[in-house]
């Protein structure tokens, strides 16, 4: 995890960057990550726009989750997508990826292997 400052106008930002343990990872670990990440939002001000730029691992649902996702996600929520769920109902965040319609063209999902892990990559335009 690394967080930065930046002053700005009309608004602070605050950018958190997370990587999170892939599933070969023991499970405790993986469990330990918002317990780790929940200090950053806590020493934030409220006043600044706070952006947590992460890999979860996670798969959100394609079903609207009032102030937590739109319906833009990428169908069944895996374990590491219901934490990020989690995660973001305790903090009053947002997961922006899904408010926005994605074109199929633009839309890649990269599975491992063994099938347990999926990533959706987007294309720039």
């Amino acid at each position: 995890m690394i967080s930065g400052h930046f002053q700005g106008k009309p608004f602070n930002i605050t950018v958190i960057q997370v990587y999170a343990p892939t599933t070969d990872t023991e499970e405790a670990e993986v469990d330990q990550l918002p317990e780790d990440l929940q200090c950053l939002p806590e020493l934030t001000s409220k006043k600044d726009v706070l952006f947590i730029i992460e890999d979860w691992n996670a798969k959100a649902k394609s079903q609207e989750i009032s102030r937590i996702t739109s319906k833009f996600g990428l169908g069944v929520q895996n374990e590491a997508g219901q934490r990020l769920t989690e995660f973001c109902q305790e903090n009053s965040l947002i997961i922006a990826n899904t408010l926005f319609q994605q074109l199929k063209r633009c839309l890649y999902i990269w599975t491992s292997p063994d099938g347990s892990t999926e990533i959706r990559l987007i294309c720039s335009l």
